[in-house]
């Protein structure tokens, strides 16, 4: 896993170091590995390092410190530097490193540089751009000459240059990736001691790039706030079926899905779920969706349900460990009487789409006491929280977390970025790296329901079955939309992410 914690915790753990360290270490290695990653980066020009153009935005902070010592070593392997100080004050170590080591230090205040360069000058010239404007105590978007300074190095990465962020892109907020104006989007960024949840969670995460990790010595003793699976983590979780496996021990999902109108939604969702590692699929659904999963899937158990609230759903299915409710069922009053039944067992269950819908309007639904995973995207968690769409969007990690609390469910938020809040406060969030713009396509969440129930059902709990389920639904967009990295991307549908899933799984 990759672990994310937020600022306190990790000004605690530079505190407890910096006690045990000369002064100015910690700066040091933080700057050695800033160079390092630059230099890397650099080497694609003929020269490497040598000759190249290198401008540093180096705020007051810490962050413009580390930004200017790594100009110094740059410089000192024949870098032309240009740092740019928009403040009153610049860090002295960092500025009198820079100009031992031959670089052009500190903006004069009407924005000139020594040499006569202006800031847009040497920024629209430079190969590359370290961001050392503000650090992770930075709150809300950049304000003037920060927010200009920062369109500038915009336009230049338009043109071709690099810019490499200090520890996160300036003006993105380090705890939650919340951006409140403008702010710094960095080709990489180059973090020290720990990941900020910032760095993996959208919008921040679209403005950090590539993440790069340096050690500092930094010992976290907090729980991390967030964590992002890799592929290793997924495969752990997987169940498997062993020498004494049958249709049952593997997991017997139910499924309430589709309608007569939405009848895709029930094959999609099917999909997920018989791609998805459960022994038995049970699919509850309208007589015309029936016809259609039958044909298509012809393993699953099929129940035609009447239109008739007092129906017995639970008693005429059968035996089953865990419930998807929700794609494509409606949300009329029989639908609202199959999905109170089934909240009211004490099996675990998945609620997305219409489902959702109807919890918005028939709050008393929740909370249950039996795990609960609710699948939204960001207008549908809007709804069940009485808020607006953006909020969520701009806040991700946070509205997930107060929906769980609130509710009492685990939460699975889609989108850009997909996050994963449990009610148990002292479990960190998880977030998905293998989203792709790819799934943004219509039946994509079905088959995102029918996968993460039949994780359900074989046992895990709801935030396992969530990530492992948002991993290998983005593995599956990405491998379905490039099957071949060399040919290029190709639009897909929802059904071609059912195809894929095989694939995504053997991949682990």
């Amino acid at each position: 896993m990759r672990e994310a914690y937020q600022v306190a915790a990790v000004r605690a753990a530079e505190r407890a170091l910096m006690e045990l360290v000369p002064a100015g270490a910690l700066m040091g290695r933080a700057a050695a590995g800033l160079a390092s990653v630059c230099a890397s980066l650099l080497a694609q020009y003929p020269g490497r390092v040598y000759g190249t153009r290198v401008v540093v935005l180096a705020g007051s902070g810490d962050n413009g410190g580390d930004a200017l010592y790594a100009g110094a070593l740059l410089a000192g392997r024949g870098a032309a530097v240009t740092a740019i100080t928009p403040g009153s004050r610049a860090h002295a170590g960092g500025t009198s490193a820079l100009r031992a080591a031959g670089g052009r230090v500190q903006a004069t205040p009407d924005g000139a540089t020594p040499d006569g360069a202006t800031p847009d000058r040497a920024i629209g010239r430079a190969d590359l751009i370290i961001d050392g404007l503000l650090g992770i105590g930075g709150r809300g978007g950049l304000r003037e000459p920060f927010a200009g300074l920062a369109q500038q190095a915009e336009q230049a990465r338009q043109a071709g240059a690099t810019v490499v962020a200090v520890d996160l892109p300036s003006g993105i907020d380090a705890d939650t990736g919340a951006v409140d104006g403008p702010a710094v989007r960095a080709d990489v960024t180059v973090t020290f001691g720990a990941i900020k949840p910032g760095l993996l969670i959208d919008p921040g995460a679209g403005h950090a790039g590539t993440v790069e990790l340096v050690d500092i010595g930094l010992t976290l003793k907090d729980e991390p706030a967030a964590v992002s699976p890799q592929r290793h983590d997924i495969s752990e979780l997987l169940p498997r079926p062993g020498p004494e496996s049958d249709k049952y021990r593997r997991g017997v999902l139910g499924l309430l899905a589709g309608s007569d109108r939405f009848t895709g939604a029930a094959l999609l969702a099917t999909g997920g779920a018989v791609h998805g590692g459960a022994g038995m699929v049970r699919v509850v659904t309208a007589q015309a969706a029936a016809a259609l999963v039958r044909q298509v899937w012809p393993e699953t158990v099929l129940t035609v349900h009447p239109d008739d609230p007092d129906w017995d759903l639970i008693g005429s299915v059968g035996r089953v460990q865990a419930w998807v409710a929700g794609p494509g069922m409606g949300t009329g009053p029989d639908a609202v009487a199959r999905l109170a039944a089934i909240l009211r067992t004490d099996l675990p269950v998945l609620v997305d789409a219409d489902g959702l819908t109807i919890l918005s309007e028939v709050k008393e639904l929740l909370p249950r006491s039996a795990p609960t995973l609710i699948t939204p995207h960001a207008g549908e968690l809007s709804r069940l929280l009485g808020t607006d769409g953006a909020s969520v969007e701009a806040r991700r990690l946070e509205h997930a977390r107060r929906a769980a609390d609130q509710l009492g469910v685990t939460v699975l938020l889609k989108g850009s970025t997909t996050v994963i809040a449990s009610p148990a406060e002292s479990q960190p969030a998880g977030v998905n790296p293998t989203g792709t713009p790819w799934l943004a396509t219509a039946g994509s969440g079905d088959v995102l329901s029918g996968l993460a129930g039949a994780l359900l059902a074989q046992g895990l709990e709801p935030a396992q079955a969530g990530l492992a389920a948002a991993y290998l639904h983005g593995l599956a967009g990405r491998l379905a939309a490039a099957p071949d990295p060399d040919a290029g991307e190709a639009p897909i549908g929802a059904s071609d992410l059912v195809r894929a899933l095989p694939a995504a799984f053997r991949s682990l």
